[in-house]
């Protein structure tokens, strides 16, 4: 029956291109129109079809890291690109959507993310060895999406141009009080410091980011400028300048956006600027991919802007500014896949073959999902006040003002 039922599924799945599946039994069998891309797949696992259907992301997710569902050429991109194609259309089952209801109805509890929770939430991904994210970061360790103002910029290029351009909408003066929510390794922390004479104090719930920032910012001759605190944002009790917050609105939880965005009000001056940059989908609300949410980003969600701006709203905060960056991110993720596979025997070192596997799907479906799907990234300028930033956005870009003025006068 389960057989029979998977089959099925993939035959209503899989329209344009072409999936060549051989069962565990042996079977083989073809689903699609026929054309390319033709991709091989092999499921040694007789229980898997059956928990496919069940919970396809997760299941599949599962069976690559496992090695109980191997592509031919271990075409992992390719596998991916034809399934997240064809997902795309709409070729789904009747029980899948019903599955994704149900996951809407329940997000509420899986993302509610207290101190606690949201602390250990955090270490399990961001307390994994400092040396793998050297393997594929930039020498900033920027865990966030880059800015690419050219194809052939490299990623510390665009790690760079993606912290300038975030300054930039922060309108800085030397001698501002800066928190940095979710500060990472501590490199906004330490440019905004040392390029724009900010003070800052970044907050992070990772005790080895916490511990790395520190002794960047001890090496770099700034712990005058930059402390970094390990504790909840929820938790800060001063007020500052601006607010900046780069990739961590992801693992706030639906539950949690008023609360989050009414300490961003209170923790601002009257005349205080904040910026936060996170992931976003430009459909309507909906969940977290299982497979994402057990192995990578417990407690994890990518908001649509509705939700982000309804919080917004409620909490008395202007929206001065909202930036919808599109493919960045997919190249950004690109460029790491590249990075960690040319380090993979480093990886397999410091963990194992199925961390590998598993870390290889994890980058690879992230980037084809910016790439093929709906996700994007938001950056929302707030302040308390209408006045707080200037009317338009010539300030970001003063070669192309006064180029603009040259222009005029002649």
């Amino acid at each position: 029956m389960w057989n029979r039922l998977f089959e099925q599924m993939l035959d209503r799945i899989f329209r344009h291109g072409t999936l060549g599946v051989t069962m565990p039994d042996g079977a083989q069998r073809r689903f699609g129109d026929g054309g390319p891309p033709e991709i091989e797949i092999t499921l040694t696992d007789p229980d898997l079809p059956r928990r496919i259907i069940l919970n396809p992301e997760l299941a599949v997710g599962e069976a690559y890291t496992d090695g109980t569902l191997t592509i031919a050429g271990d075409d992992l991109r390719g596998f991916l690109t034809l399934a997240i194609s064809n997902l795309g259309q709409g070729n789904n089952i009747w029980w899948q959507r019903a599955a994704a209801d149900v996951r809407l109805w329940l997000r509420r509890f899986d993302q509610w993310n207290p101190i606690g929770r949201a602390r250990a939430n955090v270490a399990h991904h961001y307390d994994l060895s400092g040396e793998l994210y050297d393997l594929f970061l930039d020498a900033d360790k920027q865990y966030s999406c880059a800015y690419f103002k050219h194809p052939d910029d490299t990623l510390e290029q665009a790690q760079e141009q993606k912290k300038a351009h975030i300054a930039g909408k922060l309108l800085l003066e030397p001698g501002m009080k800066v928190l940095d929510i979710g500060c990472g390794w501590g490199g906004m922390a330490l440019t905004l410091a040392r390029d724009h004479g900010a003070e800052v104090l970044g907050v992070t719930l990772s005790q080895e980011q916490h511990k790395v920032a520190t002794e960047r910012a001890l090496e770099a001759g700034l712990a005058d400028k930059v402390r970094f605190r390990l504790m909840d944002y929820r938790l800060v009790e001063e007020t500052f300048d601006r607010i900046v917050s780069v990739g961590m609105f992801e693992h706030v939880g639906v539950p949690h956006y008023r609360e989050y965005f009414r300490h961003v009000h209170d923790l601002l001056s009257p005349d205080g600027v904040a910026l936060i940059h996170t992931i976003g989908r430009s459909t309507p609300p909906g969940t977290t991919s299982p497979w994402i949410a057990k192995y990578i980003f417990p407690g994890g969600y990518v908001p649509a802007m509705s939700e982000a701006s309804a919080a917004i709203e409620k909490e008395r905060l202007v929206t001065t500014d909202v930036e919808v960056w599109r493919l960045h991110y997919a190249e950004t993720l690109r460029h790491w896949y590249d990075r960690f596979t040319a380090n993979i025997d480093r990886a397999r070192e410091i963990y194992d073959e199925r961390f590998c596997r598993m870390w290889r799907y994890y980058l690879v479906a992230s980037e084809l999902t910016f790439r093929l799907n709906t996700q994007v990234v938001f950056q929302f300028q707030l302040a308390r006040r209408q006045e707080a930033v200037p009317l338009t956005r010539d300030y970001l870009y003063p070669a192309n003002r006064q180029d603009g003025m040259r222009h005029a006068a002649e």
